[in-house]
């Protein structure tokens, strides 16, 4: 099957987050016999039209807006040009797509623009969700995401919990599907490099863009209550750049005030390849995310054998099993976590069982093979429905 990904912002050949998101799916569906192509939008003049990669996955790049880097958030006026410029391409250059999976709202924009004029089924992945605002005049993010929602053959969620935040804003319940992010059990792994540490003193480790919602604040309260341990995010902008950030300036202050300063470090961000030596590191991991579609981290860690302390919120509620590969609390509430924490770092026996289980969850429940056969079933169903369509409508002619 020939299958065009549409990535506006996040482009395979990036690093970590979504880039890897989109370059793993794609190359496991590559690795099961598709024929995949990954649209993204032209960032850098200089970069060829098409990068074909080691892994049988294309690479276009999309001239839609200025060549360089355009925030996310600012991207939507250019979905007009490179839906034109989509649809041009499976019109002329011989290689038309039998399916369109698009990630995130506005790829999903330009994405049925397009495909609606040639006749392709669209899959979309919305990945998060905008927030609702009944305050907003015109077109909202939301107000989209409900009309794109409705008019794709299918949406791909990838929890529970986004599934019924897509009920929520007017999704039609039957047009989705449930298929959770996978891990590469490859790279991430309880085998090799461990990024250094005081063997006397635990890690917990903690990940994720420096943002209040992500709990960051609550895990550094919640050190309070874990004598001894040490707590190291990973995050943010580079460490060159750390000291200029208000999300960092906001952290080091609240830690010098809850008076764990001598055990809080800030790592800032880290290449996505080094993520593995870090989780190694770590004797678990705490994800304290207020509200989230899914935890990225907290798969990692599981598939580099390492323990979760997670907020029962979000995906977290579905990769961790609770009492099996970690412990889950309530959200925002510093003084359950710092208890779950101090419980596990104190437990050997518990941290090891949980390690084990994690492990075994990650590679067997996660692995980007069934992903992408799940997805792949995706396909097949909407290609389906679109020929039978088609041959209803064929009949009714003659």
């Amino acid at each position: 099957m020939r299958i065009a990904m549409i990535s506006e912002h996040a482009s395979p050949l990036g690093v970590g987050g979504q880039h890897a998101h989109v370059a793993d799916l794609s190359r496991a569906l590559a690795e099961i016999g598709h024929d995949v192509r990954v649209y993204t939008r032209r960032t850098d003049p200089a970069v060829a039209d098409v990068v074909p990669g080691p892994d049988g996955v294309h690479v276009v790049h999309i001239a839609a807006g200025p060549a360089e880097h355009v925030p996310a958030e600012d991207l939507l006026p250019h979905m007009a040009e490179f839906a034109r410029l989509l649809s041009a391409q499976w019109q002329h250059d011989g290689w038309r797509p039998d399916v369109v999976h698009a990630h995130f709202w506005t790829s999903g924009l330009a994405a049925i623009t397009a495909a609606k004029q040639v006749g392709i089924p669209v899959v979309q992945s919305f990945h998060e969700l905008g927030a609702i605002d009944p305050a907003a005049v015109g077109p909202s993010r939301s107000g989209y995401e409900r009309a794109l929602g409705r008019a794709v053959d299918r949406v791909v969620a990838q929890t529970q919990d986004e599934v019924r935040g897509l009920v929520r804003i007017g999704v039609p319940r039957a047009q989705l599907t449930v298929v959770p992010a996978g891990v590469d059990s490859v790279r991430f792994t309880p085998e090799g490099p461990i990024a250094a540490r005081d063997l006397n003193r635990p890690r917990i480790l903690s990940v994720g863009r420096l943002v209040e919602h992500k709990g960051f604040g609550d895990v550094i309260q919640a050190m309070r209550f874990v004598p001894g341990a040490e707590v190291v995010v990973v995050g943010g902008p580079r460490a060159d750049q750390l000291a200029g950030d208000p999300g960092a300036k906001s952290l080091r202050a609240l830690a010098e005030r809850c008076q764990v300063a001598d055990r809080f470090r800030l790592v800032g961000s880290v290449p996505h390849r080094d993520m593995p030596s870090w989780y190694r590191s770590a004797d678990m991991l705490v994800a304290a995310p207020w509200e989230e579609q899914f935890e990225q981290s907290a798969l990692e860690a599981m598939a580099c054998g390492v323990p979760i302390i997670g907020t029962a919120v979000g995906g977290l509620t579905e990769t961790v099993v609770d009492g099996l590969t970690g412990d889950l609390v309530p959200a925002r509430d510093p003084r359950a976590l710092g208890g779950a924490l101090r419980r596990l770092v104190n437990d050997k026996v518990r941290r090891f069982t949980y390690a084990t289980a994690a492990l075994d969850r990650a590679r067997q429940a996660y692995s980007w093979k069934r992903v992408a056969a799940q997805v792949g079933s995706v396909y097949s169903a909407v290609t389906g429905l679109r020929r039978s369509a088609a041959e209803v409508e064929a009949e009714a002619v003659a």
